[in-house]
C-alpha cells in the first residue's frame, strides 16, 4: 500500500470515528440537560423563564461540541493537511 492510500483509509476511519464519538457524547448530555431541566420546571414553575433561557443557551453550547466534530471530519475528507505533504514526497521522488 503506498501512501496516498494509507492517508485516504486514515482519514476516512478517523472521520467516521470523530463524527461517530463527537455526536453521542453532545446527545447524552442534550438528554440530560432537557431531563434536568424538565425536573426544575415541575418543582418550580415560577422560574421556568429563566430555566428555560438557561437551557436553551446550554443546549447551543452542548451542540457546538458536535458541530466541531462534524468540522473536524470534513477537514479530514475534504481538505487533509496531510495531502499536500504526501503530493511533494510522490513528485519529489
Amino acid at each position: 500500500m503506498d501512501n496516498m492510500t494509507i492517508i485516504a483509509v486514515a482519514s476516512i476511519v478517523i472521520a467516521g470515528i470523530t463524527t461517530g464519538f463527537g455526536t453521542m457524547g453532545p446527545a447524552l448530555a442534550e438528554g440530560k440537560a432537557v431531563a434536568t431541566a424538565l425536573s426544575s420546571l415541575a418543582q418550580q414553575p415560577d422560574a421556568s423563564a429563566t430555566i428555560t433561557r438557561t437551557l436553551f443557551v446550554g443546549l447551543a453550547m452542548i451542540e457546538s461540541t458536535a458541530i466541531y466534530c462534524f468540522v473536524v471530519s470534513m477537514i479530514l475528507i475534504f481538505a487533509n493537511p496531510f495531502w499536500n505533504h504526501v503530493i511533494a514526497k510522490a513528485a519529489g521522488k
